[in-house]
């Protein structure tokens, strides 16, 4: 399936901002399950200053925001062909070491309530296990926007019992590492009708034998043609799509119109 995607960030202030810098990790990468035609990035009111292939292989950029804006605007917009694989991604790319994603990150952190669900992996082969905890994660965390935000941890989503994809993500990959599997948090996009507010997020654990696979327990499903992977990480905080800080007292708006179509 061919997808058309635009991804556009505004960013509005009440005072001219004296000086900001963002990370951008807007450029999905070809792979087994997706092949990039075109991509273009373009930013108003600020400039590129670097560009490099981060540590879990995502392509990464920095702008700088200066002069004293009051608005910034950043458009991703491309055509990506996918594939349906089952979820299944393949083996491990980048530098980062299969150890790192078997490591606990303050987000990903595990308490009583991570442990009791990790439990509930039972017994079976690996991909049975783990078709049964995205079942789970997705029963006992009701999607609810709202209900958190992003410095929200893993075990806190599931002791409150709702939120949305990316404590899905992290949920998932705490409790799939407690049972023995290597798992990361997947940022990118699924195609729905009309425009979005926010792009998509699902898990990847590392079964032997077949590599990377996607579990997307919002959706209770693994991911198929009408997803597209933008960067992989730790946990959301490795792939948040735009992050950066900003000097000034200025107030911050922020505004995002997401769209995904064939």
């Amino acid at each position: 399936m061919r997808l058309k995607i635009s991804h556009r960030t505004e960013y509005g202030y009440d005072a001219p901002l004296s000086y900001g810098l963002q990370r951008l990790r807007l450029t999905p990468q070809s792979g087994r399950a997706q092949t990039v035609i075109t991509w273009e990035i373009a930013v108003d009111g600020a400039r590129e200053e670097l560009r490099y292939i981060d540590g879990f292989g995502n392509e990464t950029r920095l702008i700088s925001i200066e002069g004293e804006p009051r608005s910034v605007a950043i458009t991703a917009t491309g055509e990506v062909e996918t594939a349906d694989t089952a979820g299944v991604t393949g083996p491990q790319r980048g530098f980062a070491p299969m150890w790192l994603f078997e490591a606990e990150t303050p987000l990903t952190a595990s308490g009583k309530k991570i442990a009791a669900l990790a439990k509930g992996l039972g017994e079976g082969d690996g991909l049975e296990r783990l078709h049964r905890l995205k079942d789970l994660v997705a029963d006992q965390v009701e999607y609810k926007t709202g209900a958190t935000t992003s410095a929200t941890t893993a075990e806190e989503a599931l002791k409150l019992g709702a939120g949305v994809c990316q404590d899905h993500a992290h949920v998932f990959i705490s409790a799939a590492r407690l049972g023995g599997f290597p798992a990361r948090y997947v940022s990118g996009y699924l195609m729905k009708d009309g425009e979005q507010a926010a792009s998509h997020a699902w898990a990847e654990a590392h079964v032997t034998g077949l590599g990377w696979v996607g579990f997307d327990p919002s959706n209770r499903m693994s991911p198929d043609e009408t997803y597209v992977t933008l960067a992989t990480g730790r946990d959301y905080r490795d792939t948040a799509p735009v992050s950066g800080i900003r000097l000034g007292q200025a107030l911050e708006t922020l505004a995002v119109h997401i769209t995904v179509e064939q």
